[in-house]
């Protein structure tokens, strides 16, 4: 009777325990995100799962900060392995880096064709998420550019904001001489280890570093690449250019006065309007554009989208995705208002919520006019080999920049991207 009750008392407890780890199994149940930035990206999966929690009040969102590099680095590793254990649901990755997964690993990603409404979102960003017809990945923060420009610094040199609206490269850099001398302030900052400047200039042409394949190498005779080049020279010989090295620094060009303008994506409104003294002295203008047929007014710079892992889970991660960031008037309104996040929801655009005037931009909407800027963004493959042969040309402006000639420059740098990268 002792054995027989003590045997009982042990199945009695692997029942419970069983019973135990099941409940807990049934509580850990969840979808785990990655993103980075907690003030951006983590902020605004918080918004999206909260409005999700409305009506799915069992849902379990985990979200997991990690930074971006670290993404890239682990996305990699695993899927090359083909080892999904520990990988997340979702995952925001860059819209730069995108064709290089969904190309590398095509079947690690869940189609989202069917979850939301391709045709809602801005066509450049819908170009960036799909492979061969399939929407892998749902558009989120657009990487709008524009050219924010000191007022008081344009007018003090007898220009107006008309003067540097829809205007080329070659016009900012007479504008850009004319404030230098009347002022002394330069034009604009940039890192030379850091080509976003010239990589958003050859956007505005529906151009990039790869032919349409995204694939291919276009660098030889890639016009828009070579005029970027010749424009940011023409700028720095001028003398018009400060360098920084790092984001500190680039902060600091604008903050105190260094540079009158900065050519960037939205995501920079937030450091500039930190500077509480420069109230009231910026606005911001359309992207210039190059002297090419073709070039518009309107390019992106930076920007993500969120794409979900072929793992369990996937399909539950796939309805909170499409239903949220595929199309949630709520959310966009929210990540706008509290983060300063636009999305490429294009219904929005048939709403007042851009139609807020800022104060320290001296009452200009710029969310309407980044939104209506958004929708004219060349779609543009962005291909497999955005950053490889960014390293690449990284050299050549620098020997560029010291008196190389531009062909024998672009010749070079042809043939090494095409020994390195097929």
């Amino acid at each position: 009777m002792k054995k027989f009750l003590k045997l009982f008392a042990v199945v009695a407890l692997l029942f419970n325990v069983g019973g135990f780890a099941s409940q807990k199994v049934d509580a850990q149940e969840e979808i785990t995100v990655w993103a980075w930035d907690p003030q951006f990206n983590i902020r605004a999966f918080e918004i999206a799962r909260d409005i999700y929690l409305e009506e799915n009040p069992d849902f379990n969102l985990n979200i997991v900060e990690s930074a971006q590099d670290d993404i890239v680095a682990r996305l990699n590793t695993s899927l090359s392995s083909g080892v999904t254990v520990g990988l997340p649901n979702i995952v925001l990755i860059e819209d730069y880096r995108a064709a290089s997964f969904l190309q590398s690993y095509p079947d690690a990603f869940y189609p989202l064709t069917d979850y939301f409404n391709a045709e809602d979102f801005a066509p450049y960003k819908v170009e960036a998420t799909s492979l061969d017809g399939v929407n892998y990945g749902v558009p989120f923060d657009t990487g709008v550019t524009g050219l924010y420009i000191r007022v008081d610094l344009l007018e003090e040199a007898g220009y107006t904001l008309d003067d540097v609206t829809d205007i080329t490269w070659n016009e900012l850099i007479e504008v850009g001489q004319g404030i230098y001398d009347a002022t002394g302030v330069k034009l604009l900052s940039m890192d030379l280890n850091d080509l976003g400047l010239l990589r958003a200039m050859i956007n505005a042409s529906g151009v990039w570093y790869t032919e349409e394949d995204g694939l291919t190498p276009n660098i030889a005779n890639n016009d828009a690449l070579k005029e970027a080049f010749v424009t940011f020279k023409t700028m720095n010989d001028a003398g018009l250019v400060n360098i920084h090295n790092d984001w500190a620094q680039m902060l600091q060009a604008f903050n105190t006065g260094v540079v009158a303008t900065v050519p960037q994506g939205n995501w920079i409104t937030p450091s500039i309007t930190a500077a509480e003294d420069q109230a009231g002295l910026w606005a911001v203008v359309p992207w210039p554009r190059q002297d090419i047929e073709g070039s518009v007014n309107a390019s992106n710079l930076g920007g993500s989208s969120v794409y979900v892992l072929n793992v369990e889970g996937a399909e539950q991660a796939a309805e909170f995705v499409g239903a949220i960031i595929g199309g949630n008037e709520e959310f966009y309104r929210s990540i706008m208002n509290e983060i300063g996040a636009l999305g490429t929801y294009l219904p929005l655009l048939e709403t007042d919520a851009y139609d807020i005037e800022v104060d320290y931009f001296g009452g200009q909407k710029i969310y309407a006019d980044f939104a209506e800027w958004s929708g004219e963004i060349p779609a543009t493959n962005y291909g497999s080999h955005t950053y490889a042969i960014e390293d690449i040309m990284k050299n050549a402006l620098q020997q560029y920049l010291s008196g190389s000639d531009i062909d024998e420059v672009f010749n070079a740098a042809q043939q090494q991207a095409e020994n390195q990268l097929q």
